[in-house]
């Protein structure tokens, strides 16, 4: 112990989190873990000129004469720890704490309140994360790693520790970032509410959200997105990680329940039992309140009280260390505003499965699961129900309020069952938890509130657009949406107005195109309410009009020199494509006129099935557009057959491609078509 340094002294303590559950699941195998586990510890700590000053089990005490060696070997560490091929597929996590002072030397190591402070320092952490005191932070803050950056953590109780801490985390590059509330004395002022199911998945989002908190520049950040997409879940989270960045407090108002402006300032100021005093107004009485408070509010559901947005701005503005975190199906539009959109949650490919144990790692399947468990506790994904599960993921956009209603009916449908009556519409979603807001009980109510929000010219835009499978440009939208009586106002407008409140996203494909898209349960609520409005017909012939003047179009250019534009061009609006020649195809029985048009679609998307090698999907068209079509003029019926029989043939069907070529023929030699022979 003579040996150990002396004087200003960096204090590492480590030690495993959740030690005995791994011994409990490694059983035999854990010992040889643990002595991996100490090897790549002491190896990191030599390579940096580290004291071994104490081991105890999986425990490490190590003294380090410079601050940026601790800081470097705890780097090298985490990233050993991280990369080895643990045994059963475990994940040995690894906490580290430390705190730079002038401990007493003593025969024992070290003594005095710098080692204390160092080992509460790491009992604050969470496996893998790696905590620093603010002594320790302002020697290395200019001399990090590379690929390494610190995030302010705020102030906290140490047990034994007097005065608060100002704690700071190592940000590793590769390495996992955020980890749940740090574990210390919690004296921090919030009213948060407590939430009843665990938190699944959102780790990127959850760190961009806490990021763009603790900047200064940001005084208002927006969670925007659509409706059970899990904005407050979010934010809620969010804040909750950040309670101790927030001195004066982190204070969540629902405005969920107020639909009058006016009730907004008097909803904050009681969240934060703020009373109007005398002859001051409520505002004036906020701003004094606030005006020196470094505190976060968390406004959630705000998109129904938008015009209270001015005087939220202005109270943002008199209040230089607040700070807002709203959540909105509408952005706010005030100049202090910074949006986030929330998007859905990870989902896997249903057409490229990864194997059980991958699938877990998606969070919509892992929502899915938590939920289906918590009805039915025998529930687990297999082979067999692994395909269903991730098509009812799939079906609902990875929206989360929609996975939770669907898992919950898990109780009484096993997956490939829910799949077959989620196909029937969203009536099967129609229950929820009864402590979940009324409106939030159905994936029908949730997004009926976003719709009855919108003004007239909103809701006509929004039910028009439901009839576009896969989006739409700006030009489509404006060709089809008129169809069932005109807009007040353009188009564009009213587009960026649902975009803004979320109920359509903007896609930039690509050469400046823009794209607006619907989610798919967003699409099926209007489609039920273009249907009530009489709009349905109306709407759906202009879009199947609007596809098939784009096939027509498009067809010469689908062999020459820019075919492969003109192509992918198609195949960005293959869903269109599709819907409207099945609409079509629909009504071609009772109109010869659309019969002829049918075989016309089907006879421009020709070369476009057989290049891109659609041959299965061309011909089934084909040949329902001639059964329908007997009657039609032969010039038009004869390209179809032949078509027809053409992709019978590179499928291999060769009796039947000849049935067909051979009727083609034969009407070719009858109108004297000679290049058609």
């Amino acid at each position: 112990m003579r040996n150990l340094p002396t004087g200003t002294v960096t204090l590492l303590f480590t030690d495993i989190e959740g030690s005995t559950h791994l011994l409990q699941q490694l059983g035999d195998d854990y010992a040889d873990v643990l002595m991996q586990c100490r090897r790549l510890l002491r190896v990191a700590f030599q390579m940096y000129l580290g004291h071994e000053v104490d081991t105890q089990g999986d425990a490490f005490f190590i003294a380090f004469t410079r601050a940026t060696d601790a800081v470097g070997a705890a780097t090298t560490a985490q990233r050993s720890l991280a990369s080895y091929p643990w045994p059963q597929g475990v994940e040995v996590r690894v906490r580290m704490g430390m705190h730079t002072g002038e401990p007493q030397l003593s025969s024992e190591g070290y003594v005095g309140m710098d080692v204390h402070h160092a080992a509460r320092v790491m009992s604050s952490a969470h496996g893998g994360q790696v905590m620093l005191s603010q002594t320790t932070r302002d020697l290395v803050e200019h001399d990090l790693p590379e690929g390494v950056s610190m995030r302010d953590m705020g102030e906290h109780r140490l047990k034994d520790i007097e005065r608060p801490s100002r704690l700071f985390q190592l940000v590793i590059e590769g390495l996992p970032a955020d980890f749940p509330p740090l574990k210390t004395s919690s004296d921090h002022l919030h009213n948060l509410p407590v939430q009843p199911t665990s938190f699944i998945g959102r780790e990127k989002e959850l760190a961009v959200v806490s990021d763009l908190l603790r900047r200064d520049d940001i005084r208002l950040l927006t969670l925007a997105g659509t409706a059970g997409v899990g904005k407050t879940r979010l934010s809620i989270q969010a804040a909750t990680n950040l309670v101790a960045f927030f001195p004066d407090g982190v204070f969540f108002v629902p405005l969920a329940s107020v639909s009058n402006v006016a009730l907004v300032m008097p909803a904050i100021a009681q969240a934060l039992d703020v009373d109007e005093s005398g002859d001051q107004l409520l505002f004036e009485r906020l701003k004094t309140s606030l005006q020196e408070k470094q505190l976060l509010l968390l406004l959630d559901n705000f998109e129904q009280v938008l015009d209270a947005s001015l005087v939220v701005a202005d109270l943002l503005a008199a209040c230089p260390k607040l700070k807002l975190l709203v959540t909105s199906r509408a952005v706010l539009h005030v100049r202090a505003e910074h949006e986030y959109n929330v998007p859905p949650l990870a989902l896997p490919d249903p057409a490229h499965l990864p194997d059980l144990a991958a699938l877990s790692r998606y969070a919509a399947v892992a929502l899915f699961v938590q939920r289906a468990q918590a009805a039915r506790p025998d529930f687990r994904v297999t082979s067999a129900n692994a395909p269903a599960v991730v098509a009812i993921c799939a079906r609902l956009d990875g929206v989360p309020l929609a996975i939770e209603l669907a898992a919950a009916r898990c109780k009484y449908f096993p997956p490939q069952t829910l799949l077959a009556r989620l196909e029937q519409g969203l009536a099967v979603l129609a229950s929820g938890a009864r402590d979940l807001p009324v409106r939030q009980r159905t994936l029908r109510g949730a997004i009926a509130w976003s719709y009855d929000l919108l003004e007239v010219e909103e809701q006509k835009l929004f039910r028009r657009l439901a009839v576009f499978a896969g989006g739409c440009t700006l030009e489509a939208a404006e060709r089809v949406c008129m169809a069932a009586g005109k807009l007040e106002g353009d188009v564009s407008d009213w587009l960026e107005a649902l975009v803004d409140k979320s109920l359509l996203r903007q896609e930039e494909p690509g050469e400046g195109r823009t794209r607006y898209e619907m989610l798919q349960t967003l699409r099926e609520y209007g489609l039920e309410r273009l249907a009530e409005a009489e709009e349905m017909e109306v709407t759906r012939d202009a879009h199947a009009a609007c596809y098939l003047a784009r096939a027509v179009e498009t067809a010469p250019n689908l062999l020459g020199a820019e075919a492969a534009w003109w192509l992918d061009n198609l195949e960005q609006e293959h869903e269109n494509l599709r819907a409207a020649l099945s609409w079509m195809l629909e009504r071609a029985e009772m109109s010869a006129y659309l019969a002829e048009q049918a075989l016309q679609f089907c006879t421009a998307l020709m070369n476009f099935w057989e290049v891109r090698g659609y041959f299965r999907e061309g011909q089934a068209f084909m040949e329902r557009a001639l059964a329908v079509s007997k009657d039609v003029v032969a010039t038009v019926r004869v390209e179809a057959l032949y078509g027809a029989g053409f992709l019978a043939l590179v499928q291999g069907d060769i009796d039947h491609a000849e049935g067909l070529l051979e009727q083609s023929l034969a009407l070719f030699r009858e109108i004297g078509d000679k290049r058609g022979m």
